[in-house]
């Protein structure tokens, strides 16, 4: 159990240090552009854009727990290991596959990560859609009834 544990240790550390990587690319990505004109397409570009590379993130994250379910025989094979993967690091959780038993707190080591993850992820996309807002309310025209004293 001890080296199981390890294992999912060791694969929860990957996959915070491939998500926080991640997510330093994506804001040295926004801070390169250019302040995003006070229309709706171009922010809506900016936030699809973002939202596949998070995406991509968890994937990458959800085919590398599958993976190691696949390697070391947790899960009979590498289709079965992802499509368990998936649904366990996103907690949909349909309960259709299942670890054996010396494996289950590793399945539930990987749920505990990916809530973390999408968390992570959520917050990063909260502050970005914020931070759009805020460019988009500066950059607006004043009515001139909102300058004038109450």
């Amino acid at each position: 159990m001890v080296v199981k544990l390890t294992l999912a240790l060791g694969l929860m550390a990957m996959c915070v240090t491939l998500h926080t990587a991640g997510v330093t690319c994506a804001l040295r990505w926004l801070r390169r552009r250019a302040q995003p004109a006070p229309r709706l397409w171009p922010g809506t570009r900016l936030l699809i854009g973002l939202a596949a590379w998070i995406i991509l993130l968890h994937l990458i994250e959800i085919i590398t727990w599958g993976l190691c379910y696949a390697w070391t025989g947790a899960m009979q094979g590498v289709q079965r290991a992802l499509y368990f993967s998936a649904v366990t690091y996103t907690t949909t959780g349909y309960g259709d596959l299942i670890l054996p038993e010396a494996w289950r707190l590793v399945g539930a080591v990987e749920a505990l990560t990916g809530i973390l993850m999408c968390g992570l992820s959520t917050g990063f996309f909260f502050a970005v859609v914020s931070r759009l807002y805020q460019a988009y309310d500066q950059l607006a025209p004043t009515s001139p009834s909102s300058s004038a004293p109450s």
